[in-house]
């Protein structure tokens, strides 16, 4: 069992959740944490390499961290889990799906998720974009996000940037993608909900609409008003549309 840094939210009792972060780290998707954790229990991991924590040395593909993750599942004997996550957190979830021979997954929802090749609609070079360029990009109102860098500590500075290299580094640079991951989703037999801001320019609701037709069974659904984390931007749109789902997806109690 790899060590993992994770926090575990919400009551002992009810369908469990994992919700797995992006590029930007655990606080970017903490409301969606919080919102789960008012009813079920959450489990929020920091990804190794992020925010200072220890990345092993064979830690070096996203399909490294979905099995890592898996295996906290099974060591920790968690059944019918919802996976959330967010961006790369999405990639990894969808990952996870496709690896998921002791079916302890029941529904995957991925929020702005990268990971598949779709020709027409490219993953924007996240690496190449300025402090201005990713606010432009990543919300639908980039002046409410956008901070100057000359105003933010050195260390979190530092720790922005060791974030990026874990990011290049497990996503494969630019591409973003693993060019075997869209074929393989048309196996994953549980529930997906694709949730998408419209505004995201990172990627877009084009590259969306692929990743939700490449599963068996997925419904793609479009938040107003929201760029690359509607989380943030539009909470209770986004909350409401995961809500349906983990209704929906839940497995039928006897």
């Amino acid at each position: 069992m790899t060590p993992l840094t994770l926090t575990s939210h919400g009551p002992a009792a009810g369908r469990p959740v994992l919700v797995l972060h992006g590029g930007g780290g655990p606080a970017t998707v903490a409301p969606l944490a919080e919102h789960f954790a008012a009813t079920a229990p959450v489990l929020l991991p920091t990804h190794p390499g992020w925010n200072g924590t220890p990345r092993p040395d064979h830690f070096l593909r996203v399909a490294d961290l979905a099995a890592a993750y898996l295996d906290l599942l099974h060591e920790r004997d968690l059944s019918d889990v919802l996976v959330v996550g967010s961006s790369l957190g999405g990639w990894i979830a969808a990952e996870m799906a496709t690896m998921d021979t002791g079916s302890r997954i029941s529904g995957v929802a991925l929020v702005d998720a990268v990971g598949i090749e779709v020709a027409d609609a490219p993953v924007q070079d996240f690496f190449a974009l300025d402090a201005r360029g990713v606010a432009e990009h990543a919300y639908h109102d980039p002046e409410r996000f956008y901070r100057d860098p000359a105003t933010v500590p050195a260390e979190q500075r530092a720790v922005a940037q060791g974030n990026m290299a874990s990011l290049r580094l497990y996503s494969g640079g630019p591409a973003m993608s693993d060019p075997t991951l869209r074929a393989r989703l048309a196996a994953v037999a549980v529930p997906a909900l694709v949730l998408w801001g419209e505004s995201d320019r990172i990627v877009t609701p084009a590259y969306g609409r692929a990743y939700a037709a490449s599963f068996r069974q997925a419904r793609f659904e479009l938040v107003a008003e929201a760029g690359h984390l509607p989380h943030l931007e539009q909470p209770g749109r986004t909350f409401a549309l995961l809500d349906g789902f983990a209704a929906r997806s839940a497995p039928a109690r006897p």
